[in-house]
């Protein structure tokens, strides 16, 4: 019995779905499977791959094939290096004792207090004044808010 097969334009367009539905879903897993669409399309687009079970196979071949070889390259390329910062063996809650740059006055008692640390913009507290450009030295995080002393 003859079955009728999708042609490339398909594949390639349901390629183009994945990639777009990876930047809305976390995981970086998405994309390889807009890869493989893509290869089926290659393929169909050349005549080897004239069924749709031949190409429902080769597009699971190429997909998790891409998705377990490259990865973890490609997440380490998406993610970013900045928590690299902060050396083996040492996560976000072992900021004690580090150094950050006060970028908004941090008044005792009021809101609106910001330190720079790695980067990246966190709100500040502490027990003291503390004048914008001055280095400060992280005592604890509580959530989202870095407790500070001047240096």
């Amino acid at each position: 019995m003859f079955e009728s097969s999708f042609s490339e334009l398909y594949w390639f367009i349901f390629g183009i779905v994945l990639f777009l539905a990876e930047i809305v879903v976390p995981g970086f897993v998405l994309f390889f499977f807009g890869v493989g669409a893509w290869v089926v399309a290659l393929c169909v687009w050349i005549g080897i791959a004239p069924t749709n079970s031949i190409q429902l196979i080769i597009f699971l071949i190429a997909s998790v094939g891409a998705l377990a070889l490259f990865r973890n390259k490609g997440k380490d390329f998406f993610l970013g290096k900045v928590t690299g910062l902060l050396g083996p063996g040492k996560s976000v809650d072992d900021i004690r004792g580090e150094r950050a740059i006060v970028l908004r006055d941090i008044t005792p008692g009021k809101l609106g207090g910001k330190v720079e640390f790695h980067g990246t913009m966190w709100d500040a507290e502490a027990d003291v004044a503390v004048p914008k450009d001055a280095t400060v030295e992280i005592l604890e995080r509580k959530d989202l808010t870095l407790k500070v002393r001047p240096v």
